[in-house]
């Protein structure tokens, strides 16, 4: 049995006034085994974002801020440095992903089992996505098996919960979107092998506020080719 004793749950928000208040209070009351901690990076919303998240500050959530939008892989590289937890999970603000699904993630690093744990959508219970979303999602995890040898069913899930000291270890630079690649590329090119569980998923659509597009599938493929081309003390910190 692994010796965890607090997960940091990092929470990138950009212009999510409509559900971040119900993302945060259900995170609070999520079940886990395990003591817990909040950082909550706002990452330059214009919405009135950051006006709902001083009000739900207390000793157990944090609240740090950009002035201007940075991009979400920004948001969750200052999250890590924040972070004081012995376990780190990212957790987005839009309600898409249950946080009564954390404990499915924390099982399996609990038990010694793994240092990187994925939430897979594609399976457990979900709102269908659209088509060319599932297209592009099945693709860029189908290079990512090619690449580093692996069976990934759901490279691009937001649920990735990572050993503390791991994740600071390595040397990421994503701003946007590529950070979910970067992450999943460096880990398997380190030789970690990555435990996937099935969660729940509850897609939004554009209309709603989904931000990510199929714009965002060319700087995912290229950072996964660039990762696994890089010498790999270059990954590390």
């Amino acid at each position: 049995m692994a010796d965890y004793r607090l997960l940091s749950i990092i929470v990138p928000a950009f212009n999510e006034r409509n559900t971040v208040g119900e993302a945060i209070r259900r995170v609070r009351e999520a079940p886990l085994d395990i003591e817990r901690e909040v950082i909550i990076v706002d990452d330059g919303s214009q919405d009135g974002t950051l006006d709902i998240l001083r009000r739900l500050s207390d000793s157990t959530v944090r609240v740090v801020s950009y002035p201007d939008n940075r991009g979400k892989g920004a948001a969750v590289r200052r999250g890590i440095e924040e972070a004081r937890g012995d376990l780190i999970v990212i957790q987005d603000a839009d309600l898409e992903y249950d946080p009564r699904d954390l404990t499915r993630l924390l099982r399996p690093l609990l038990e010694g089992q793994a240092r990187v744990v994925y939430g897979s959508r594609f399976t457990g219970e979900r709102r269908n996505m659209f088509f060319w979303h599932w297209v592009g999602n099945r693709f860029l995890s189908l290079v990512t098996n090619v690449l580093f040898n692996t069976t990934l069913s759901d490279m691009e899930t937001c649920y990735k919960m990572f050993d503390g000291d791991l994740l600071r270890s390595l040397n990421l630079s994503a701003v946007r979107f590529e950070f979910e690649p970067e992450v999943t590329a460096t880990v398997l090119r380190l030789g970690e092998r990555i435990w996937e569980v099935p969660i729940t998923y509850a897609g939004r659509e554009l209309h709603e506020g989904k931000k990510i597009t199929w714009r965002d599938g060319v700087p995912a493929l290229a950072t996964l080719l660039k990762v696994r081309f890089a010498p790999k003390d270059s990954l590390i910190r």
